[in-house]
């Protein structure tokens, strides 16, 4: 099916180390839909980011390390304004965000700024997380909703630090729903459920993102799996391996690039069993990516995913 287009933010992530003792911050390329890029790219598949960079040092390195990772860069813009930061903490391997650059470099992208023919060329579509929170980018994600000939993928990746009260919520939750009704493929964490749904169980709310059209729902779990809703049978529980964890960034991007990679190659599987199939296999590249510290550094091949997990 050609090549992905993935729409959505790069930025710089400062992760919590140390350094001869002392607290210290390591620097790494990040942003959600960056991660999934660099998973189709590192499983085999074509795929262009499409997005809004700074002008300054730091974008060029994402520049560098997106280019070096296999993933094209025809949908990139600069814009002037410094390149973002993610300040990264953990307890445990879960991470926890806050976000720095006023306005933050991946928000302005805007609709003229599209690569028409590149978004009318793909075989699959994303757009998704924190860069819907920009009116610019929004309308730019919408263009491309509409331009998307093929398959349409999303994930709200909700950042819960970037909600300003309640109607920021709301509007959120409207846009999710409005992304939802014309996707191929949902995928969500259980975190993202529970924020936007609160109460409803993971099958209840990939039940709903089917009703409102859907086509297949994934809810990742964590160490748990993952939910998958698919036409035409109940939510299934899909396990994960188990792993030693020791650090979960890029664990869930990493499930949404493993199924567009699968997409590029063989398009939406013709029955549920198919879903679940290749929702295992992505949760298995989830599993080593939890394995090795670095969210895009640590994404795998396939080779190495069959390699880790072959019996």
């Amino acid at each position: 099916m050609g090549y992905a287009v993935v729409l959505g933010e790069a930025l710089v992530d400062l992760l919590d180390t140390e350094c001869a003792g002392e607290p210290a911050y390591r620097q790494a390329v990040g942003g959600g839909p960056l991660n999934v890029a660099v998973a189709v790219a590192r499983l085999g598949g074509a795929v262009q980011f499409v997005g809004s960079l700074g002008d300054d040092v730091l974008a060029g390195r994402i520049r560098d390390f997106l280019t070096g990772a296999g993933v094209g860069l025809a949908g990139a813009v600069t814009v002037a304004a410094p390149t973002a930061l993610a300040v990264v903490t953990f307890a445990g391997p879960e991470p926890d965000f806050r976000f720095y650059g006023e306005p933050p470099s991946y928000g302005l992208l805007g609709p003229d700024d599209l690569d028409v023919d590149l978004v009318a060329g793909a075989g699959v579509v994303y757009c998704g997380s924190i860069v819907l929170l920009h009116p610019p980018v929004l309308a730019a994600a919408r263009r491309a909703w509409r331009l998307a000939p093929g398959l349409r993928v999303f994930d709200p990746n909700v950042r819960p630090r970037l909600l300003d009260g309640p109607a920021a919520l709301a509007g959120l939750r409207e846009v999710v729903a409005e992304f939802a009704a014309g996707a191929h493929l949902v995928k969500l964490s259980a975190a993202d459920a529970k924020l936007l749904y609160p109460g409803e169980p993971e099958e209840g709310v990939a039940a709903y993102l089917r009703e409102l059209g859907a086509g297949t729902v994934v809810v990742t779990l964590g160490a748990a799996g993952a939910v998958v809703a698919a036409a035409g049978a109940d939510p299934v529980r899909v396990p994960a391996p188990k792993v030693d964890a020791v650090d979960a960034t890029g664990a869930g991007d990493s499930v949404m690039g493993a199924l567009i990679a699968d997409l590029l190659v063989d398009g939406e599987p013709a029955a549920p069993a198919g879903w679940h199939e290749r929702v295992a296999f992505a949760l298995r590249v989830a599993g080593l990516v939890c394995e090795s510290p670095g969210g895009a550094t640590a994404m795998p091949t396939r080779a190495e995913v069959l390699a880790r997990f072959t019996p």
